[in-house]
């Protein structure tokens, strides 16, 4: 691994990946590309510059074109900086049906931004996503790692008084 990509993927950041590595025959560790980028996306205040894309091909020792292929393709990763809380609003046929439009709408509203933006203070990137697989507690939305479920204006309120 080459000088600038042990900067951009600290002794942390290379430890984590290596647990995921270890899931996967010697051989093929850029199976755990995915879990990698994630890691790394973590560690780089929520999004993937191309230099901290690099450094994990480097790691994985796969080509960089392969792991641009995975990071552009999936909608969890960003490739340009967000907010400190990035809302992900599934607005999938089930949220659809039960007023993901209406969550949508009131988010905009409040946060005076649309899906794909981000408030003039950085403190909140507002997502458009396609399935967070909870259709049963519909509308849903994701911040952070925590899912977030059967959204009313009230509930997304509350959300929104609580973020950092």
């Amino acid at each position: 691994m080459s000088e600038m990509g042990t900067e951009l993927l600290n002794a942390d950041v290379r430890a984590q990946i290596d647990v995921e590595v270890a899931k996967y025959p010697a051989e093929q560790k850029q199976s755990a590309v995915m879990a990698a980028l994630r890691i790394a996306q973590d560690a780089n205040g929520g999004w993937l510059p191309t230099e901290v894309m690099d450094a994990v091909a480097d790691y994985l020792e796969m080509p960089a074109i392969a792991v641009y292929e995975v990071a552009t393709f999936y909608s969890m990763y960003e490739l340009k900086p967000v907010g400190r809380n990035k809302i992900c609003v599934c607005t999938n046929i089930s949220c659809l049906l039960r007023g993901s439009d209406e969550v949508v709408a009131h988010l905009h509203g409040k946060l005076g931004i649309g899906l794909g933006e981000t408030t003039a203070d950085g403190k909140v990137t507002l997502k458009e996503v396609e399935c967070l697989g909870a259709c049963a507690n519909a509308p849903v939305a994701q911040i952070g790692h925590k899912y977030h479920e059967n959204l009313t204006p009230d509930s997304i309120d509350a959300i929104l008084a609580g973020l950092e």
